[in-house]
């Protein structure tokens, strides 16, 4: 099976955890959830620690801090109409895949979220990479409509890994 992740680790610890397996899955479940098999699409995800995530973040979003989890769609897919599902791209051939995307998640936040909200970490990062999927896909939530409709498809997306609904109180 052609890999659909291709992953960057900069920071061990995330080799350590299984990023690579843990993100192939949950791309995977994403495009499957929206009708797209996962043949012929790309997706880099790199694991990074607090440091380097916050210098992507003051470079590209002027927010000199960190954050979980950055995504940088490789083109424009928003809908025209807030609420409504953005245009999903077409696949590649398998020599030459449609690359959706980059992800950046950030070992020191992703753990220190997962600790405040009761749950393992592994739950809490296939989260953040289902939701930077989406955000590859051309989703949002910046206005309410968006947002409705980018976390019902991310509870929908974790209920199909047998995860349950993030956006619950209490432990995973």
């Amino acid at each position: 099976m052609e890999p659909l992740v291709d992953i960057v680790i900069e920071d061990a610890r995330w080799e350590a955890f299984g990023l690579e397996a843990l993100a192939e899955r949950a791309c995977r479940a994403t495009l499957v959830h929206l009708g797209l098999g996962p043949k012929g699409f790309s997706v880099v995800v790199m694991g990074c620690d607090d440091a380097r995530i916050a210098a992507l973040n003051a470079d590209f979003r002027g927010k000199p801090q960190p954050t979980n989890v950055l995504s940088w769609p490789s083109e424009e897919r928003a809908a025209e109409v807030a609420g409504e599902a953005p245009d999903l791209p077409e696949p590649g051939d398998a020599g030459d895949p449609e690359e959706l995307g980059d992800m950046a998640l950030a070992w020191e936040t992703c753990a220190a979220e997962a600790v405040d909200q009761g749950k393992p970490m592994a739950v809490h990062v296939t989260h953040l990479i289902v939701h930077g999927m989406l955000h590859c896909l051309g989703y949002d939530h910046i206005d309410d409509a968006d947002a409705e409709l980018m976390e019902g498809c991310e509870v929908e997306i974790l209920a199909s890994l047998g995860l349950s609904d993030p956006y619950l109180a209490g432990p995973a």
